[in-house]
């Protein structure tokens, strides 16, 4: 990682034939037809949302400073020992974000 770059812990999971990714550091789900399909939208999505978040003086630091209930980081951490389990690709992932300047 370079250190002008922020790591957002994400992860994605199948429900009734959609796929849902979950950005758990800005508590924020996209659901899609396919994996990387679905990792695209929330890659869009948490860009969108940042920029957002620092454009608005009022509530932006709450807006940065948002997580995901305990029981989707208990999720996040369920699927990743399951793919160190079962050898399977791992539906954890890291999105990086480019941090700039204040």
């Amino acid at each position: 990682m370079r250190s002008n770059q922020l790591i957002l812990k994400c992860y994605a999971k199948q429900e009734e034939g959609e796929w849902v990714a979950v950005c758990l550091d800005f508590s924020l789900a996209v659901q899609s037809n396919s994996l990387p399909d679905a990792k695209k939208k929330l890659e869009d999505q948490i860009h969108f949302y940042v920029s957002e978040a620092l454009e608005d003086k009022i509530y932006g630091l709450q807006l940065l400073n948002r997580r995901a209930p305990v029981y989707s980081w208990l999720e996040y951490y369920y699927i990743k020992l399951l793919s160190i389990l079962t050898h399977k690709p791992s539906r954890v992932f890291n999105e990086k974000m480019p941090m700039r300047p204040a």
